[in-house]
């Protein structure tokens, strides 16, 4: 299973450039823009994941998903009619 980096969607949503969020987080700007055209194959440790989320004012866990993403599952005892 494949991560995304999901940085790019979110700071277009919220209005954000590349260079504003390098100002904001102090992550290079080269990483930043490597991860806007690769967001499958960059490698970033979870220390400037961490910047990145708090310069977007978002939950780390939202930066990230499975590439391609998960079904969604159905808990066995509650499954849906």
């Amino acid at each position: 299973m494949a991560l995304r980096l999901k940085v790019k969607e979110i700071a277009e949503a919220r209005g954000i450039s590349q260079r504003q969020l390098f100002f904001r987080s102090q992550v290079d700007l080269k990483t930043i823009q490597k991860m806007y055209r690769y967001p499958t194959t960059t490698v970033i440790t979870t220390d400037t994941l961490d910047k990145l989320a708090k310069a977007l004012n978002v939950d780390v866990s939202l930066l990230v998903e499975s590439d391609p993403p998960l079904p969604k599952t159905v808990d066995a005892g509650h499954a849906e009619e």
